[in-house]
């Protein structure tokens, strides 16, 4: 995805993103956010989840490290935190200019419900949304139920936990107990 370079206006470091989304969508906010979590910023990985947002509704999502778009970007940096959160100004017509590339599209809800777990954002997010990005069928009734649904994040946070796990043997000099399910 390529975006016009945009001006800083806000720049937070937080567990979770769910104060700089509120904080768009109340400053009905027209630019990107880089969300990138704080152990891609300590290890110098590319590891940060770009949302676009105009009039602080998200619409779409791209991982620059995966290269992945839509909710798999959002699973890309699910769980995480704490994350350094971004906020860039563009003007409306540049946003307007991104295409709407089908892969890096995501439900104006997407991103609370996510990456912040706040279904009341979530909702506000939705009713503020044109009804043009909302699709009322592909909202899920029960939240946990998507979650479990959505194999791809679940595939995330478990090669997140394992490589955490991984490190902490390493700094704690435990790698002889490590037993890796990929090796049984």
């Amino acid at each position: 995805m390529r975006l016009p370079r945009g001006d800083l206006v806000r720049s937070r470091t937080a567990t979770a993103p769910d104060d700089t989304l509120a904080w768009a969508l109340d400053a009905a906010h027209t630019g990107y956010l880089v969300l990138e979590p704080a152990d891609a910023l300590l290890g110098g990985d590319d590891d940060a989840c770009v949302l676009t947002l105009a009039d602080g509704v998200p619409r779409l999502a791209y991982h620059t490290g995966t290269e992945r778009g839509g909710t798999s970007a959002l699973a890309d940096v699910a769980g995480a935190g704490p994350y350094s959160a971004d906020c860039y100004a563009v003007d409306r017509a540049a946003i307007e200019d991104v295409p709407d590339a089908g892969e890096l599209v995501v439900s104006p809800d997407a991103p609370a419900e996510r990456l912040a777990g706040d279904s009341e954002l979530a909702e506000r997010t939705r009713a503020a949304a044109p009804p043009a990005w909302t699709d009322d069928d592909a909202a899920p009734s029960d939240p946990v139920a998507a979650f479990l649904a959505d194999e791809e994040r679940l595939d995330a946070i478990r090669d997140r936990a394992r490589e955490e796990a991984r490190r902490k043997a390493r700094e704690w000099d435990l790698t002889d107990a490590l037993v890796d399910s990929d090796e049984n």
